[in-house]
């Protein structure tokens, strides 16, 4: 494998048959280039869905309601749903088991001021698992406690960019800020990974909102976690029956998804999963297609390369070369021509991935396509077993035949 008089011997005959090596390296690049920018792109695909979901918990569940759509029981239709803390509690009571984050929503657009800077803001009144169901990233201070929602404070956690809007570069933590007419404490400023939009948003106890804001028990919607240990289909199971007991306790018919509705992660992620599994599938038998392709191409090469040199197999028996050396040489070079040449074909690949990855999201909505690191090791993997195939046959036959027929062969 060392000889320096073999590789010598090798690169010789490369260079002396530079058109068959260029032909036979070629079909292995375009092979893997192809493999590459397949596999980039849905990978690009799958950042997508995974930043589409990026702002909330991967196990995250909502309720939501509005007005119904269908008649039932003697009610009419039209008729305004109302969520409750009795909803909340009823859900908690009936599934504990199977949650593992709860909070209630009330959703506020406020004038949010200190001294001279203002602006209105997206404010939310939550209990305090909801940190967590928004993935709500704490960098000053705390989030919002069990003491803040049973003292109905008046307390504040800001966005990272309400704090920059109003603050600039001063400190906000501990400050006074008017939220609509009231002075609330802020406690925390927080960071989020769902982008601008979301760190311009501010959290309030949920007990201060219904007790300032209306003096009811009223809420928007229920935002649950539920228990990661599920499984995606146990997870959809549980979201269909809680569904299916909150539209029986507000006697709301069971088809009419206007008055009601659950938004279950679980549901997405195995939609996308699905979806994804399908797409890898494609990609797999088309990429192992133009793989598949890309050897017996330079089989076919490596054969007609081969019988060319059958003269030469044949003196090199008469002079005592024994047919593993032979068969090691044509292997080595065939090896060598493969990995190159599929080397070339991946750092294309990724090279073209990373000059067209802005302009695939701004178009088609496919971020950051790239080809991860086991990929490429696979591909590796492929490209030596590729050559050493490619070479070993037809070299093991040629090695086989007598020199006395060898040096007869036109």
């Amino acid at each position: 494998m060392f000889d320096i008089d073999r590789w010598r011997e090798i690169f010789q005959s490369i260079n002396k048959n530079r058109l068959r090596s260029v032909m036979s390296g070629f079909t292995v690049a375009f092979a893997i280039l192809l493999f590459t920018l397949l596999f980039g792109i849905v990978s690009g695909l799958s950042n997508t869905f995974k930043d589409a979901f990026a702002d909330d918990a991967q196990n995250a569940m909502f309720v939501r309601v509005w007005k119904t759509s269908k008649p039932y029981k003697g009610l009419q239709t039209g008729r305004s749903i109302q969520l409750r803390n009795t909803d909340y509690d009823f859900v908690n009571e009936e599934y504990g088991e199977k949650i593992q984050y709860k909070s209630s929503r009330i959703y506020k657009n406020f004038n949010l001021k200190y001294k001279n800077e203002a602006g209105n803001y997206s404010v939310m009144a939550i209990n305090p698992d909801n940190q967590y169901l928004e993935k709500t990233i704490i960098e000053e201070g705390r989030f919002v406690n069990e003491k803040d929602i049973r003292d109905k404070s008046k307390v504040i956690v800001i966005g990272r960019l309400i704090k920059e809007d109003l603050f600039g570069q001063k400190p906000a933590l501990g400050k006074r800020l008017n939220v609509n007419g009231s002075s609330y404490l802020i406690i925390g400023i927080f960071s989020d990974d769902g982008g601008d939009n979301e760190e311009r948003k501010a959290f309030i106890p949920l007990s201060t909102a219904q007790m300032i804001y209306g003096n009811n028990d009223y809420i928007n919607q229920i935002a649950l976690g539920y228990d990661p240990n599920l499984s995606l289909d146990e997870a959809v199971a549980f979201g269909n029956q809680m569904e299916r007991d909150l539209r029986k306790k507000m006697n709301i018919h069971p088809d009419d998804q206007s008055a009601l509705s659950v938004r279950n992660m679980a549901e997405a992620n195995k939609n996308v999963g699905q979806f994804m599994f399908i797409l890898y599938f494609i990609v797999i038998v088309v990429g192992s297609g133009t793989l598949v392709a890309g050897i017996i191409g330079i089989s076919n090469i490596m054969i007609f390369v081969i019988k060319e040199r059958t003269k030469e197999f044949g003196i090199r028996k008469a002079l005592g070369a024994k047919p593993s050396s032979i068969v090691s040489m044509v292997v080595q070079e065939s090896v060598l021509i493969t990995t190159i040449a599929g080397y070339i074909g991946l750092s294309i690949g990724t090279y073209v991935l990373s000059q067209i990855g802005d302009s695939l999201e701004e178009d088609y909505f496919i971020k950051d396509p790239t080809v991860s690191t086991g990929i490429v090791v696979g591909a590796t993997i492929i490209l030596i077993i590729s050559g050493l195939i490619a070479g070993y046959l037809p070299a093991k036959k040629a090695a086989n035949i007598k020199p006395i027929v060898a040096l007869r062969a036109d």
